[in-house]
């Protein structure tokens, strides 16, 4: 009976009983509240930062969060992921040792993200390993190599054109992650060392200094400067929202906004937007299905302009675009309001459709090409109050990059996820039986002792209900069935007890049947694809030494970190200035009139420009 029940549930809410590709959209999380509201808004899998080790060293979380959150997510059948993806030096490996048993055997949670192949060496958990994107995996070869090492999901680089995440995807069984959402880091991950070079902060061990979001003049060889505090460095934020589908059909099957320094609001709003995009597509397609359980409502509309951004830039994805950079700043631009149509000494009026309110924040450019802000204080029909007028001409274009009533929304409750279910009445000899099922084949069936008292008329329809309240808990009722010959009168104080009874009883069968996914490690020695590793590849000690070795590699420079190489790129990145100011000798006949090479320029610190047009690469060097 239960099988069929079931099914039958299955059918009617359009569950899929065919074999599909599990598609996860997968969030961050600074800390623990940030974890569950991403969860409640529709996440089926969280990254976190360990209490160590992580590359975002200023968002470590405890153990005993971490467990918080693993037992929340799991509940959903949503899966957490602790990042300890820094390169770690000789001493650090056994603790790093100690922390990952910790967070497997007792946090349980369900993978680790990291960097270092010499945590590979290690004594591990049977707990599977994610490969960090600063394991910078941009071709077949490095991805291949890696499936091949036993890694069970593989993060793309950010710079990959869709074309390219095609071709990889075409060769490797692995599941691919790939950044749809959020800041871009102008080099490749893993592949820089400006900040270490700089400031002895290192990016590779969590603590870069963000030396790419700083103004910089830009001068040519002969010392004439060509433009002036420009953020020649600084991209504008990934926002792939419109291209799920097309990463989806490429073969990427984890979907991963970055975030681990964003706020809960940030969380709350991107996350419930990329889940809405992805349920249209479900809907549409049912060889793609969510990798976790559960429907979540909102108390509000996601929009992904109203959240911290820089602008947004779909960057490679369809090959070399213009436009990738917020060159004139680095700050939240926020979403396009209007152009200025009045400025007096008291208000200000925006020619625009949209609603301003008191407490909002608005920016625009002044004429030195600077972000500067505007707070509203109050709003009269089509006047804006400011705190101070600015220095604001008519014709000016304004942006939003604090909604105060959004905000307010995002600061209370607002989403609900809940795991569906259906509760079967059943007359029995010696009472009833009320059965429980979920959306995951979870039950429960439990037999009530009741003597029996014909009802003066049809109870049917306020057990219904009754049994339908399922109040604070996860679950939403969506089916009830009373399968009674007779029409019988039940206290309604007993049914809210048995519906409590069976609720709970499935709550804990869910929490009972959730497993972690059991790897074996087992040591590999097939050929990395590049034979002598140079600073290039990370390593900061002996076991990852010896990983590459057995790998059939020579490990010739030890890590950056460890020994600074002189005269070497500090920075490999596929975005080009010479290319987004227009002088891309592939794209224009017409030759720039400096000398170079060019350098960046910024206080006391000079960067010098290689260009390597064959490759279409810049490289940054001090």
């Amino acid at each position: 009976m239960m099988k069929s029940v079931s099914n039958q549930f299955k059918q009617n809410y359009n569950i899929t009983l065919l074999k599909a590709r599990q598609i996860e959209l997968l969030a961050p999380a600074k800390n623990l509240e940030c974890g569950i509201e991403a969860i409640n808004h529709g996440a089926d899998a969280v990254y976190i930062g360990a209490p160590q080790f992580s590359a975002r060293a200023a968002a470590g979380n405890s153990i005993e969060d971490i467990r918080a959150l693993a037992e929340y997510a799991h509940l959903y059948n949503c899966k957490v992921y602790v990042a300890l993806n820094t390169i770690l030096t000789d001493k650090e490996l056994p603790n790093a040792e100690k922390l990952i048993w910790e967070l497997y055997d007792y946090a349980q949670i369900d993978a680790l993200i990291v960097q270092d192949m010499g945590v590979t060496m290690l004594n591990l958990p049977p707990i599977a390993l994610h490969a960090s994107t600063q394991t910078d995996n941009r071709t077949v070869e490095k991805v291949k190599f890696l499936e091949d090492a036993g890694f069970k999901q593989i993060v793309l680089a950010r710079e990959l054109t869709i074309d390219e995440i095609h071709d990889i995807a075409a060769q490797v069984s692995t599941p691919l992650e790939a950044f749809v959402h959020g800041a871009l880091c102008v080099s490749y991950s893993g592949q820089c060392y400006l900040s270490h070079a700089l400031s002895g902060r290192s990016a590779n061990k969590g603590s870069c200094a963000q030396y790419c979001r700083l103004p910089y003049s830009l001068m040519d060889a002969n010392g004439e400067e060509i433009m002036t505090k420009k953020h020649f460095l600084s991209m504008k934020d990934l926002n792939l929202s419109d291209n799920l589908e097309e990463l989806l059909d490429a073969g990427v099957s984890s979907l991963k906004i970055e975030g681990r320094l964003k706020d809960v609001s940030y969380v709350k709003n991107t996350v419930a937007y990329y889940r809405s995009k992805l349920n249209e597509i479900f809907k549409r397609r049912p060889e793609y299905m969510p990798a976790s359980t559960g429907h979540t409502v909102y108390t509000f509309e996601p929009n992904l302009e109203k959240s911290f951004n820089r602008g947004f830039t779909k960057y490679f994805l369809h090959n070399r675009t213009n436009n990738i950079w917020s060159v004139d700043s680095p700050k939240s631009v926020g979403e396009p309001i209007g152009k200025v149509s009045e400025v007096t000494t008291k208000y200000i009026r925006i020619n625009t459709q949209k609603k301003i309110s008191n407490g909002d924040g608005l920016c625009f450019f002044n004429n030195k090409k600077e972000l500067e802000g505007i707070h509203v204080n109050r709003v009269e029909g089509e006047c804006l109050f400011p705190a101070s007028i600015p220095y604001l001409k008519k014709g000016t274009f304004v942006y939003r990059n604090y909604d105060h009533e959004f905000e307010k929304l995002l600061s209370k409750k607002s989403a609900d996820r809940k795991i569906r279910v259906a509760i079967n009445m059943t007359e029995i000899p010696s009472g009833f039986s009320l059965e429980i099922v979920d959306e995951d084949d979870n039950y429960v069936i439990v037999n009530f002792d009741q003597e029996k008292q014909p009802a003066q008329k049809d109870q049917r329809e306020n057990i219904k209900n009754n049994l339908s309240k399922t109040g604070n808990t996860i679950f939403d009722v969506t089916e009830v069935n009373i399968n009674w010959e007779e029409s019988w009168f039940i206290p309604s104080s007993v049914v809210s007890e048995w519906r409590r009874q069976v609720t709970e009883r499935l709550l804990s069968v869910r929490k009972i049947n959730y497993k972690q996914d059991i790897v074996k490690h087992q040591q590999t020695y097939h050929p990395f694809p590049v034979k002598n590793i140079s600073y290039l590849g990370n390593v900061m000690n002996n076991k990852s030494k010896d990983f590459y070795e057995q790998h059939q590699s020579e490990v010739v420079q030890p890590a950056f970190e460890k020994q600074e190489q002189k005269d070497v790129p500090l920075m490999f990145t596929r975005h080009c200035i010479k290319q987004s100011l227009g002088w891309c000798p592939k794209e224009t006949m017409e030759k720039h009139p400096y000398k170079e090479p060019f350098f960046l320029i910024y206080n006391n610190t000079k960067l010098r420009l290689s260009f390597d047009c064959k490759a279409c690469e810049m490289k940054v060097y001090s």
